[in-house]
């Protein structure tokens, strides 16, 4: 406990799924959690969830996507917290096409304006804050396995988990350079279950039974889907000072999926 003690953390797409965990996990080492999502429900209850634990945090709605909503975000932070040590960029959505050939331009454009301009503006936003304290701090982007892999009727949403993994990269180095003591670091999720994947698969939801998630997990080398907390352990470890030697890294964290396949034992 207490590995974030003092810091102040903004998490987008929290209302929910990874984003939910690692609002929660942060806020439970110390952080105090700044919750954007387009989900106010949402997003108020995981603020209620991390105060009944004796955590602090506030809600922000928040559009990834709109400029002028991030000038205001950033502004409140800066005016209520004095500084930002955390940014995970974790917003992200999936727009399924049974081929690329069948997706439309127009959900192309939603998909990466989502998946690569939120994560753009989170960066070009949070960053000037986060070294104008002068004490360095995390960027987590929230990537994907399919960002380090093909994925057949994931080309739309592959092509953007790409985009951030090398954008992630890049800013590294750009931190690096500038000695501002900031990394920046993307974690790549493989099957987890949350809600992302009756977008990913609707085909298969709907049902009575196992979770899409949790059916698609039977498949990984380890045999089961994780639980999101599984990702924000990850993002937690990335956030504090147990991986100040880390940035430009990609932390995979998907049951064996991409270091290949194997046979199960029956049972």
């Amino acid at each position: 406990m207490g590995q974030l003690d003092g810091r102040i953390a903004l998490v987008t797409g929290a209302a929910s799924g990874i984003g939910a965990r690692c609002a929660t996990t942060l806020a439970g080492e110390g952080a105090t959690v700044v919750v954007t999502d387009l989900d106010p429900v949402g997003g108020a209850a995981v603020v209620r969830d991390i105060e009944a634990a004796g955590g602090m945090a506030e809600f922000l709605p928040q559009d990834v996507t709109d400029e002028s909503r991030w000038s205001e975000v950033i502004a409140h932070i800066e005016a209520t917290h004095g500084r930002l040590d955390i940014l995970v960029a974790n917003a992200g959505i999936a727009v399924p096409a049974a081929s690329i050939t069948q997706m439309s331009l127009a959900d192309w454009r939603k998909q990466t304006a989502v998946n690569i301009d939120g994560v753009f503006l989170t960066i070009r936003h949070g960053l000037p804050l986060m070294r104008q304290g002068g004490r360095g701090g995390s960027i987590v982007v929230m990537s994907s396995i399919a960002g380090l892999r093909g994925a057949p009727s994931l080309a739309g949403y592959s092509a953007t988990k790409g985009a951030v993994r090398l954008l992630s990269k890049s800013v590294a180095l750009e931190c690096t350079a500038a000695g501002d003591g900031i990394r920046v670091n993307s974690v790549h999720p493989g099957i987890i279950d949350t809600p992302i994947w009756n977008a990913i698969r609707p085909e298969a939801a709907g049902h009575n039974g196992p979770s899409v998630g949790q059916e698609m997990g039977r498949n990984t080398p380890i045999g089961h889907a994780a639980d999101p907390q599984e990702i924000a352990n990850g993002v937690l470890f990335l956030a504090s000072d147990a991986s100040r030697y880390m940035t430009g890294s990609e932390l995979v964290i998907d049951g064996g999926v991409t270091a290949g396949s194997n046979r199960r034992a029956p049972g």
